[in-house]
């Protein structure tokens, strides 16, 4: 007689079955496209207690269990002053997708919260920070973050219309600060909207961004640029359904001679430098 599958096990199974074209097979494309898992590393998933690091956590460790490569886990959890409600939160789903999370403790809500301007900035920058050192401190040389394809293009267009720049969302980055370390970004070919369905599949409700700035938004709504990218999107997409991928697929197809500037590794080029030896 087989035995009934607890709560967790059909979470599991559903990125596995139910999801597998939509979750797992972008998941392990993305992680073999750009080489972002090697034999030998160690790991720091990072989890905040929202959907897209939720699952990263959960298909990773489905990774960890199935893949011939061998590499370590930890799933760390920084708490950057949530309150009861939302700590709590975090720990009861963690508990329920049985993950092994480590908590710790950190004031990035208070010195944020306490900046006039660019909290969200300065949070995000001092959340890298914290998760690198925490990581660093365990024996992991990579940290794994919960962005995804939705944020890839929207951080795109975000660049180029707001800043006045071409400058893309990168699969994996070495870290400037911390030497020796990498961030991997295992979700970069996973739709949000998939996402989104997988968890209200399965009846989970995680955790949104839970500081002061975000308290007065309704469920799911977002603010400033971001928000208006989306909606651009979705507008666009009315008239071209493949939008977004056109976005993605064009990031991958950059043509540095059609630019007449362009920079790499932080030095600027003019099409000058190249023009009269007829190499334009």
């Amino acid at each position: 007689m087989s035995r009934e599958l607890t709560r967790a096990q059909l979470i599991e199974r559903s990125i596995i079955k139910k999801y597998r074209g939509e979750l797992w097979n972008p998941f392990t494309y993305a992680i073999n496209r750009y080489e972002l898992i090697k034999p030998g590393d160690s790991i720091a998933v990072c989890v905040s207690g929202g959907k897209d690091s939720m699952l990263l956590a959960k298909l990773m460790q489905e990774l960890h269990r199935h893949t011939a490569v061998p590499f370590d886990l930890r799933y760390i959890v920084m708490d950057p002053g949530y309150n009861r409600e939302n700590r709590e939160k975090i720990e009861l789903n963690a508990a329920l997708l049985e993950l092994p999370v480590e908590i710790f403790e950190s004031d990035i809500f208070a010195v944020a919260n306490s900046q006039e301007r660019n909290p969200c900035y300065l949070c995000a920058r001092m959340r890298r920070g914290y998760l690198y050192a925490k990581a660093r401190d365990l024996g992991c040389n990579k940290i794994a973050l919960g962005h995804h394809f939705n944020d890839v293009i929207e951080t795109t267009l975000m660049g180029m219309l707001f800043g006045a720049q071409l400058q893309a969302m990168m699969p994996k980055l070495h870290s400037t600060n911390f030497p020796g370390m990498e961030l991997i970004r295992p979700l970069y070919c996973v739709h949000e909207e998939d996402i989104v369905a997988w968890a209200r599949y399965n009846g989970l409700e995680f955790l949104r961004c839970a500081c002061r700035f975000t308290e007065g938004l309704e469920s799911g709504e977002l603010s400033g640029k971001r928000r208006e990218t989306k909606e651009l999107i979705r507008e666009l997409k009315k008239t071209n359904p493949n939008v977004e991928k056109s976005i993605f697929n064009a990031i991958h197809e950059v043509s540095l001679d059609t630019f007449p500037v362009y920079k790499t590794r932080g030095v600027e080029h003019s099409f000058l430098e190249r023009y009269d030896e007829g190499k334009i």
